[in-house]
C-alpha cells in the first residue's frame, strides 16, 4: 500500500505545526510503507520508502489583488499535483492549501481521501485580514473536502468536537490521532552557542516565546503582559512571519513599548533552525504559549520534551498536551464567540505575568514540572505509536474499497 501526501509546507520550507506533523510522520510511515509527498517549492528527495517532490507555481500572469495570491497559487499546484501521474492507494492532505488537490484525486482517481486538521478556517476569522475574499473561498474548501472525504482525523479531542459541531461528518469518520514528539531529538541538551548568538545572559533566567506573528498565537497578549511581570529575568521572544504588515507595525509598536519599561526584552525575528530552537527551550526557565486558538500546540509538547516548564492558555487541544499543575500551568481564557479575542484581555494578561512570576520565583517547581513534561511526552506522544494509528487507518479504508 502506498499513501501520497499532498501539503503546503515541507522541510525545508516548514513555518507552523502542520509542517512539522507531515515531516515526522511522513519519515515514520515511510519505515513500514511507500510514502509519497508532493508539497509547495522546489523539494526533490528520495531515500528508500519516501520520494518528495517539490511544485512551484507561475506567477508571472498573475495580476490580481496581493491577498489572493496565496489562494490562487494553492489552486494551481494542486492542479499540478494532480496532472502528474498518481499511482497511490490514499490521499492525505494536510492544510486547506492543499485540499483542491484532495478532492481532484479522490474524484479523478477514485483515491480515498483522508484529511488531517491542523486548523479550521471558521475558527480563524482573523485569517480575512491576510486572504481578503480569498477567505471566504478557503471556508468554502474546507468545508467542502471535509464533508466528502472518507476519513478525518483531528489531533485533538477538543478538535473532534469543533468539527462535529461545525460541520456535517459523521462520527464514524471521525478520529483522533494527535501530533507527536521525537523523543531521540528532543531533548535537554547543554550546548550554549544560540545563547551567545543572541546576547542572552547565561547567569538569568528567560522566559521564552516561539510563534508566527499573527492573532492566533496571542502573542500581543504577551508582550502586553510584560508589564505587570516581576523584574530579574529575560524575555526572548521568538517571532516572525508577521501575517500582514499592520500586524508586523503593531508588533513593532508593542515590543518597543515593552523594551522602553523593562530591560532583558530580547526579540528574535528569525525564523530558526530545530538546533537552535532545541537550545533555546532547554535553557528557559519557563516556555509561555498565550494562542487564542491552538487545535494542539506542538510547541508545548517540544519544551515538554526538552524539559522546560510551560504556561499556556486554556484553549483548544493545549488542555490534552499541558497538565495543569503537573507540567505547567494552564491560563483560563474566556473568548468572544465572534472573534475568539478574550472578553477581557487585560485579566489574561495578568494572569499569564502571574503564573510566570510564581514559576520564575521557585526553581524547585520549575524543575518538577520539567521532569513530569518529559515524562508525559515520552509515555503518550511518541511518532511510532502515531505512524501505527494511521496507517491500520489507511488499510481500514482500503479494505472498503470496491475491488477493480
Amino acid at each position: 500500500m502506498k499513501a501520497l501526501f499532498l501539503t503546503n509546507e515541507y522541510p525545508p520550507h516548514v513555518y507552523g505545526g502542520a509542517g512539522v506533523h507531515v515531516d515526522y510522520l511522513s519519515r515514520e510511515l515511510a519505515k513500514s510503507m511507500p510514502i509519497e509527498v508532493r508539497c509547495f517549492g522546489e523539494q526533490r528527495f528520495d531515500g528508500g520508502n519516501l520520494h518528495v517532490r517539490g511544485y512551484e507555481a507561475d506567477a508571472a500572469e498573475c495580476t490580481c489583488p496581493q491577498p489572493l495570491r496565496s489562494v490562487f497559487g494553492a489552486v494551481q499546484r494542486c492542479t499540478n499535483f494532480n496532472t502528474a501521474n498518481i499511482d497511490a492507494d490514499v490521499v492525505h492532505c494536510h492544510t486547506w492549501y492543499s485540499h483542491f488537490g484532495g478532492i481532484l484525486a479522490k474524484m479523478n482517481y477514485g483515491l480515498p481521501l483522508v484529511i488531517t486538521l491542523h486548523s479550521l478556517e471558521p475558527l480563524r476569522p482573523w485569517k480575512r485580514d491576510q486572504l481578503g475574499g480569498g477567505y471566504d473561498f478557503t471556508v468554502w474548501l474546507e468545508k467542502t473536502a471535509l464533508e466528502m472525504a472518507d476519513a478525518v482525523i483531528a489531533v485533538s479531542a477538543g478538535t473532534k468536537q469543533d468539527l462535529l459541531r461545525l460541520f456535517n461528518i459523521t462520527a464514524e469518520r471521525l478520529h483522533v490521532i494527535p501530533n507527536g514528539i521525537d523523543l531521540a531529538e528532543y531533548r535537554k541538551v547543554s550546548t550554549t552557542a544560540a545563547l551567545k548568538r543572541f546576547g542572552i545572559d547565561r547567569e538569568k533566567p528567560f522566559l521564552l516565546f516561539v510563534g508566527r506573528i499573527t492573532r492566533q498565537k496571542g502573542i500581543n497578549h504577551l508582550v502586553r503582559a510584560i508589564e505587570h511581570m516581576a523584574d530579574g529575568f529575560q524575555i526572548v521572544l521568538c517571532a516572525a512571519a508577521p501575517d500582514t504588515p499592520e500586524i508586523a507595525r503593531e508588533m513593532e509598536q508593542a515590543i518597543r513599548e515593552a523594551s522602553a519599561k523593562r530591560k532583558g526584552v530580547i526579540w528574535i525575528r528569525e525564523m530558526l533552525d530545530k538546533p537552535t530552537m532545541i537550545e533555546l527551550y532547554s535553557h528557559a526557565a519557563v516556555f509561555c504559549c498565550p494562542s487564542i486558538y491552538e487545535p494542539f500546540g506542538i510547541i508545548n509538547l517540544e519544551a515538554m520534551a526538552c524539559e522546560t516548564a510551560v504556561v499556556a492558555s486554556a484553549v483548544g487541544g493545549i488542555k490534552e498536551v499541558v497538565v495543569d499543575g503537573e507540567t505547567g500551568f494552564l491560563v483560563p481564557l474566556e473568548q468572544m464567540k465572534e472573534s475568539f479575542e478574550p472578553k477581557n484581555p487585560a485579566q489574561f494578561e495578568r494572569d499569564l505575568a502571574m503564573r510566570i512570576d510564581e514559576l520564575m520565583a521557585d526553581p524547585e517547581m520549575r524543575s518538577r514540572f520539567g521532569r513530569a513534561g518529559r515524562k508525559r511526552a515520552a509515555e503518550k506522544f511518541g511518532w511510532p505509536a502515531i505512524a501505527a494509528q494511521t496507517k491500520q487507518l489507511y488499510e481500514t479504508l482500503q479494505k472498503r474499497q470496491p475491488a477493480g
